[in-house]
């Protein structure tokens, strides 16, 4: 196991008393902690896997009302599930079905520009301060590929980087007559599939995987060129999506096919013929446009592990 410190994501923040402090009366302070939506900074930590929507309705997830899964099975609403020990910082709290939710930010996930987060607070323990970032460490390279194959057989969920998905986290959605056809609400998307193997040592989307680690210099190069340059738990990946080499013949990853058998899921696949079929739509490129320049058709390789 190889530890990293990592950098704290409070670290620098001036931490101004909130508005509740600011005026400090019996009536201001009654509206601060109850009033929805009203901005009131303080922070929490996942006492265990914790779910994170971008919605704030987040009773309803999973289960008999809506929002719920898709056609595919998907929960569009769930952005990642947050490990036990994520730091998080609340932004402003409200009630939603007699639920207390709290919007937050966390240093664990860069949601997209214009989204918010929101998580249940009965999962968290509220702080006055800002804790400690949870700690990580590195799995041997060996164990990451021994997790990566157990999970094969598993289906896609969107934004789960937890095998048993929103199982267990939140209400499940109601049996209709044929209970054999409910959606499942456990799996793995493919940025979840690598979150999962590394305790959470990667980045949760790939929108940061194509920058992170080191480029692997693969522009011009044919399918074989690519292929002996390629090393285990090296990402073939682009914005949206992420394959992980396993060993010099085979990849695996974590596919949306959407009507099929569990609607896809971890599969694992020969690796030349794998990379053949996204070179058949996508060019090589040695590195992802930087934020600003707009990115085609392209795909990376990134060597991540130390």
């Amino acid at each position: 196991m190889t530890p990293i410190n990592v950098p704290a994501f409070f670290a620098g923040i001036h931490q101004a008393p909130s508005p509740c402090k600011i005026f400090g009366s019996v009536i201001m302070l009654i509206v601060c902690q109850l009033a929805p939506g009203i901005a009131d900074a303080g922070f929490a930590v996942a006492r265990g896997p914790v779910p994170v929507f971008n919605v704030p309705d987040v009773a309803s997830i999973g289960g008999s009302g809506r929002p719920g899964p898709d056609r595919c099975g998907q929960v569009r609403e769930l952005e990642f599930i947050a490990l036990a020990g994520t730091a998080f910082r609340i932004l402003s709290r409200q009630t939603r079905s007699g639920i207390l939710v709290y919007r937050v930010t966390t240093a664990e996930y860069s949601a997209p520009p214009g989204r918010e987060l929101f998580i249940d607070a009965r999962q968290v323990d509220e702080l006055q301060e800002a804790p400690p970032e949870r700690t990580r460490r590195l799995p041997e390279k060996s164990e990451i590929i021994r997790r990566l194959k157990s999970q094969r057989g598993l289906p896609y969920f969107w934004g789960s980087n937890r095998a048993d998905g929103l199982e267990g986290l939140v209400p499940q959605h109601e049996a209709g007559p044929d209970s054999s056809r409910t959606p499942s609400l456990a799996g793995l998307d493919c940025s979840g599939l690598l979150y999962q193997a590394t305790d959470g040592w990667t980045p949760r989307n790939t929108s940061e995987l194509v920058h992170f680690g080191t480029g692997v210099p693969i522009a011009g190069k044919t399918v074989h060129q690519i292929i002996v340059l390629l090393k285990p738990l090296d990402l073939i990946v682009w914005n949206g999506h992420v394959v992980i080499v396993l060993d010099p013949e085979t990849a695996i990853e974590s596919r949306l096919e959407c009507g099929r058998k569990k609607n896809g899921g971890v599969i694992t696949t020969r690796l030349a013929a794998r990379l053949s079929q996204i070179m058949a739509g996508r060019k090589p490129a040695d590195s992802w446009p930087r934020q600003g320049r707009p990115a085609g058709r392209e795909f990376v390789v990134r060597r991540w592990y130390p």
